[in-house]
């Protein structure tokens, strides 16, 4: 059964065998293919959590994020070589930002921003460990959705409660600021307590309809969508 998050545990030592080893290469190989098709558009990008960190199950997603605003039309073309499954519009809340999800096999996400991002809504990729193309072929530190730090190691990970580490140490470590590392435990111990993890928004495209087409149609029905959509826009 699956922890919920922030359900923090003790600091372990983890070793893995060959079967997770190959299942994580089999993941990353596809991360990167990704990524690279991506950056052949000049579209620069990143996987982030599990896949980045090396922690990987057997459910775990391949998570692919643009950091920075993008033509879908640009996007959808980068792309083409993979199966589209489905393309939606994501908004936590009315103050979060706006994000295109494109769905593609192998449960596969690639996400990227519809007005300009904030700075901690940069650094939420980063502090569930990222990896650009660069570092692409190796693992990054970064917490689940436990609150446990993972750290890679040769053999595996070392995984660390929050609980048990300064803030100052962890910003250090994982490259975020501290103010986006309290948002995201706020965030992680509600969802925890309240054992959801609902959006505020979650909008189907038709299947002409471009990304930007349809936040505007969506904007101009809600006031708290517009007021975040033309407050932050580029």
């Amino acid at each position: 059964m699956r922890r919920k998050p922030a359900e923090m545990g003790h600091r372990k030592v983890i070793f893995y065998d060959q079967e997770r080893w190959d299942l994580l290469k089999r993941l990353r190989d596809r991360a990167k293919s990704l990524i690279v098709s991506l950056d052949d558009a000049n579209i620069k990008s990143i996987v982030h959590g599990s896949v980045a960190r090396g922690d990987v199950s057997t459910s775990s997603d391949i998570d692919i994020f643009v950091p920075q605003v993008t033509q879908s039309f640009w996007m959808e073309l980068a792309l083409s070589p993979y199966a589209i499954i489905q393309r939606k519009i994501v908004q936590a809340t009315p103050r979060n930002l706006p994000k295109a999800h494109i769905l593609l096999e192998e449960n596969t996400t690639v996400t990227f921003p519809l007005v300009t991002p904030q700075r901690k809504e940069i650094e939420f990729y980063r502090f569930g460990g990222h990896l650009g193309l660069d570092e692409i072929d190796s693992r990054s530190a970064g917490f689940d959705k436990r609150l446990m730090l993972i750290e890679p190691t040769s053999e595996g990970h070392v995984e660390t409660p929050l609980s048990e580490l300064s803030l100052g140490h962890v910003t250090k470590i994982i490259g975020v600021c501290q103010d986006t590392i309290e948002e995201r435990i706020r965030v992680l111990r509600r969802r925890a307590l309240s054992g959801r993890t609902g959006v505020y928004l979650e909008h189907i495209l038709g299947e002409d309809q471009s990304f930007e087409k349809a936040l505007e149609e969506v904007a101009s029905k809600d006031p708290a969508i517009r007021r975040r959509v033309f407050s932050r826009k580029s």
